[in-house]
């Protein structure tokens, strides 16, 4: 819509300074040059507007706003032109040049409506500055807008969830999360820059997704003054009371923050969580032996969600996968624990004490199911 409005505004005032210059062609010269420079004023800021990227998408009532804005400051401006064209002219010339006097005044309320409607559709998310004492809210229609993570974001397993159509209300990213994913990504460190990339790669699927909504916000937060120095957690709380939103994480600290804060929150571990396939003991299922236990005779094995798997007499098939009955599983902060064994002789592995393998060990694709954020540079 901003093209469009361009395009007319070229033509308008086109069209008024080539009729205003043939009424004036013999008048005086100078209106040549006066119709000229409002043409090149117009252009200017037309590539002035183009090169400012930061953009929004129009809204009718932002559209609406910034045309009202514009009419009653170019009535002032007309008015002014008026009263000093009276001032500095005498009546017979004030005659003479009335059809450039009013074609100047036209010319600068289409410039004033232009200037003050792009400046509106651009900052549409400040109005609350613009008018004190009165703040609009945005009305919310349907689910609440979901808000991402940065955690979430490099997680990914966002993605594949966005990708089923489970989500029906817009995907929001805030510009401040969007900065510390590139900030992770140019870091020095090997590790971060990696998972800075993946939480871009992540957004780049998000973005390519038909029927999700994903929207990039840029605006200010001003439900209440926040300092620079507040994290990111802080903002995204405070974005999501503004918004009327929910937040999309897998930190713990997080969750905790906005619980206590009145924020919903959609954690995807725990997501994951219920979605778990229930393991009971007695029931089969296959793992590949990754490395020997401490214990004569284990193996230690992971699941693809990285929950570890400690098999008793798996210890001479490292390497190998291998099928075992569930005798034992642990829950813990850390994680989830299996044991199982592949003899039939009844014998029950030894369970956490004693055993000499503790959650966490091996492989870092071991993801805790509530820890305190990995991910977070």
């Amino acid at each position: 819509m901003i093209h469009i409005i361009r395009a007319l505004f070229l033509i308008l005032v086109s069209a008024v300074a080539s009729i205003y210059l043939l009424a004036t062609i013999q008048t005086s010269g100078i209106a040549y040059f006066i119709m000229l420079g409002g043409v090149l004023l117009a252009l200017g800021i037309i590539t002035a507007d183009i090169l400012m990227r930061k953009k929004s998408l129009s809204t009718l009532s932002g559209l609406l706003f910034g045309l009202l804005v514009g009419m009653l400051v170019s009535l002032g401006l007309g008015y002014m032109v008026e009263q000093g064209s009276s001032i500095l002219l005498d009546p017979v010339m004030k005659t003479q040049y009335q059809s450039l006097i009013d074609g100047t005044k036209l010319l600068l309320a289409l410039m004033v409506c232009y200037v003050t409607t792009s400046f509106v559709l651009q900052t549409k998310d400040d109005f609350r500055f613009i008018i004190p004492y009165v703040e609009f809210q945005r009305a919310t229609k349907g689910p609440r807008p979901i808000i991402l993570d940065t955690s979430v974001i490099i997680d990914g397993r966002i993605a594949d969830m966005a990708a089923t159509g489970l989500f029906e209300s817009t995907i929001i990213v805030p510009r401040f999360v969007l900065n510390e994913l590139q900030t992770i990504a140019d870091s020095g460190d090997r590790l971060k820059r990696a998972r800075g990339r993946r939480g871009l790669d992540v957004l780049e699927k998000l973005k390519a997704l038909p029927r999700l909504e994903l929207r990039f916000w840029d605006g200010t937060l001003a439900s209440a003054p926040v300092s620079v120095n507040d994290g990111v957690d802080q903002k995204l709380v405070t974005l999501a009371q503004q918004e009327n939103g929910r937040i999309v994480t897998n930190d713990f600290n997080l969750n905790k923050v906005a619980t206590l804060r009145g924020v919903p929150v959609i954690n995807i571990n725990q997501i994951a969580e219920a979605l778990k396939p229930v393991v009971l003991p007695g029931e089969n299922m296959k793992v590949r032996i990754l490395k020997p236990g401490e214990n004569s005779g284990q193996g230690v094995g992971y699941l693809e969600d990285g929950t570890m798997v400690v098999v008793e007499g798996g210890r001479d098939k490292v390497g190998l996968e291998v099928e075992l009955v569930v005798t034992n599983m642990i829950q813990n902060p850390a994680g989830k624990m299996i044991f199982g064994r592949t003899d039939s002789t009844g014998h029950l592995p030894v369970p956490l004490a004693g055993s000499g393998v503790k959650p966490g060990d091996g492989p870092p694709v071991t993801v805790p199911t509530n820890g305190p954020r990995q991910n977070r540079s």
